[in-house]
């Protein structure tokens, strides 16, 4: 989780950052007393959770957060404010806490419990995932999957792609194997592959990412770290990793990136 924290008042950001750490020591969290600079750090990384005061020095916390929420719409705000009259203005924002202060550790932990848009903690996914440049699957620490099979790996490709919709054993040939004929030999082949993408999602532990109901499968979106899906959520970090190369190997790809 990376949070963020704004102050202009060199005290009150202390604290601020104190509880913030006693409440997730394993986070990210980095402090600012300038508004310019916790945008920028924002814009080029993106962020879970915005802390911010409301009354500063020039820009205030409410136009901050109106910039923060234009990098990334799914963005948890917190206001931290010493002036309850602020609070129609922040609920106004849609925001997902507001702290009194002092601020306490037990208000940060009782609004990081409630957040508005729930993280996922990168560390409980199964496998991160890489769709820009090359498609390729990881363990959370960075190690490779490795596929038995190229067409194993491109079926969990278009899995991937299709973001946990259901998508048929005909669908998945028709994407892979364009014009050629749905018969029964392509359909034991097609079960065939899928079997060793099974298989070598269990032999690291991931069998989970995938969901299989008769005669379809799709992918688990709650287990998986991807940066496709950090794009959709318009994520800072991801929107500009993007050079505009999708799943590169697969010839499928390009254009279905297009529809989205």
């Amino acid at each position: 989780m990376k949070i963020l924290c704004l102050d202009d008042e060199y005290l009150a950001l202390q604290m601020l950052e104190m509880c913030v750490k006693k409440v997730k020591p394993d986070a990210e969290v980095s402090s600012f007393d300038d508004q310019d600079d916790l945008l920028e750090e924002a814009e080029k990384n993106s962020c879970d959770v915005a802390f911010l005061d409301i009354h500063m020095r020039g820009m205030n916390g409410v136009e901050v957060a109106k910039r923060l929420k234009q990098i990334n719409p799914k963005m948890n705000i917190i206001f931290v404010t010493g002036f309850s009259e602020y609070k129609a203005d922040a609920m106004d924002m849609r925001a997902s806490g507001y702290i009194m202060k002092p601020v306490t550790k037990e208000e940060v932990a009782r609004e990081l419990e409630e957040l508005r848009f729930p993280i996922i903690p990168k560390n409980d996914a199964l496998l991160k995932i890489q769709c820009f440049g090359n498609f390729d699957v990881f363990l959370p620490d960075g190690t490779p999957v490795r596929f038995e099979r190229s067409k194993s790996k491109e079926i969990f490709a278009y899995l991937v792609h299709r973001h946990g919709s259901s998508c048929s054993t005909r669908e998945i040939a028709a994407a892979l194997f364009e014009d050629e004929p749905y018969d029964k030999k392509q359909q034991s082949y097609l079960q065939t592959l899928i079997s060793a993408m099974m298989k070598s999602l269990k032999k690291v532990g991931a069998e989970k990412a995938i969901n299989k109901s008769y005669n379809a499968l799709s992918v688990n979106p709650a287990v998986l770290d991807c940066d496709y899906y950090r794009f959709a959520e318009l994520d800072a970090g991801a929107v500009n990793a993007y050079a505009n190369e999708y799943m590169s190997q697969y010839y499928w790809a390009d254009f279905m990136f297009n529809d989205f």
